[in-house]
């Protein structure tokens, strides 16, 4: 036998054959898949939490405590019928507050900016005030009836949602 064949080294198997490089590659590959991931989902869904304008809103907010306030011996039930329509009957105005011309309500979706709705309702020859709306998503809503010098407290609700009572028609 040879003695130069018994010391030869075996034949290097080449890199991409060996498991132990892919292996420490697969950790900062999974790290990159994962940043481009949360880029796309932060460029492509706005949460629409963040204001513009915080400091006025701010500054506005002893005016919109005042007229909740006002708002608190007031009451509305509203209801949604089909094809978009709402009609809002209110109870408890003054004697020596004439009812207000016009309504708005409020649909605020917790979360999304974008669902929001709101509507502007017109007094009507029956003492109810109505407006249209399109069609609302499943899921939570924050409601409130407001005119230019009340506001009745803000509900949570539910959607589907054929009847709500707002202020002091909530505790009949």
């Amino acid at each position: 036998m040879n003695a130069n064949a018994l010391s030869s080294p075996a034949p290097a198997v080449p890199w991409h054959r060996q498991r132990w490089p892919w292996l420490l590659m697969l950790g900062p590959a999974v790290v990159v898949v994962a940043g481009l991931f949360t880029a796309w989902l932060a460029v492509h869904s706005d949460d629409g939490v963040v204001a513009a304008d915080y400091y006025r809103r701010g500054l506005l907010i002893n005016r919109d405590i005042a007229k909740t306030t006002r708002g608190a011996a007031i009451g509305a039930v509203a209801t949604f019928a089909g094809e978009g329509e709402v009609r809002v009957s209110i109870s408890g105005v003054a004697a020596t507050t004439t009812a207000p011309p016009a309504l708005t309500l409020r649909l605020v979706h917790p979360t999304r900016a974008g669902l929001d709705h709101s509507v502007a309702l017109r007094a009507s020859a029956d003492g109810t005030y109505a407006g249209s709306m399109p069609a609302i998503a499943a899921g939570r809503w924050l409601v409130t009836v407001e005119s230019d010098t009340w506001r009745l407290p803000t509900i949570e609700v539910t959607a589907p949602f054929p009847e709500l009572r707002l202020g002091a028609a909530a505790s009949r």
